[in-house]
């Protein structure tokens, strides 16, 4: 069954060739980018492609106008992908960059996925959540506790409710992706040395890049995924 589907922070990655990949399937997708360049870098993609089947969109979760335009979409999937990354020893990380973190990795992607709810519900629709977490939602690796630790909310978050809506006929999935080269991790890794201080901070610089650069170059890079729910057979 051709379902729809939107996606944000598909303007690069893994949620990009997710939403062509799905697209060449059948589904209609919407895929949403954060900003301009990359809506306008995505469509040109699509349209090289001959993909009539994918809508391009903006949507900035920090804005409230993008999330009121997204929310009058049709759809039957909901894979909340979009999300940052802040780096270093949480220990010493300033707690606004924590904060950030939080309002783009989980309180807006629960914003937004209340909203698809309370609408499924009126419409009494069967639909489906999806959560991009990562295996980092299942551990915890030194040096990157700001992060995973939003992957963990998000876990829970996504365990929750699930319980919540299976009664309406309502799935919900996290996927958990591993350390793979889409160059997310290795940005990601870069955030801590625009405040770490070798004067004022226990961590050194020296020290914490030799651990991201260990981790970073481990040949583990496999994708895995915990269904929180049974997986549509279509999706």
């Amino acid at each position: 069954m051709i379902k729809t589907i939107l996606i944000t922070g598909a303007g690069s990655g893994f949620a990009e060739a997710a939403a062509i990949g799905m697209a060449k399937a059948g589904h209609n997708i919407i895929a949403t980018a954060q900003i301009a360049p990359q809506v306008a870098a995505l469509r040109n993609k699509v349209a090289e492609l001959g993909l009539d089947n994918i809508r391009v969109e903006k949507l900035d979760l920090l804005d409230p106008y993008d999330v009121a335009f997204a929310q009058r979409f049709d759809i039957d999937v909901l894979w909340n992908n979009a999300g940052i990354g802040e780096s270093g020893p949480i220990s010493e990380i300033p707690i606004d960059l924590v904060r950030r973190n939080y309002e783009t990795n989980v309180f807006k992607p629960l914003e937004l996925t209340q909203g698809f709810i309370a609408k499924w519900m009126k419409q009494k629709k069967r639909a489906k959540i999806v959560f991009t977490s990562s295996m980092g939602g299942l551990f915890t690796p030194a040096g990157w506790g700001t992060y995973v630790s939003t992957k963990h909310a998000l876990e829970s978050i996504a365990e929750a409710i699930a319980q919540e809506v299976a009664p309406f006929g309502i799935k919900v999935q996290t996927i958990n992706p591993g350390a793979y080269l889409t160059g997310y991790n290795e940005t990601m890794a870069d955030t801590a040395f625009r405040w770490l201080d070798d004067n004022r901070n226990f961590t050194k610089r020296d020290e914490l890049r030799a651990t991201f650069d260990a981790l970073l170059a481990s040949p583990q890079r496999q994708r895995s995924k915990r269904c929180i729910a049974p997986m549509c057979s279509d999706c």
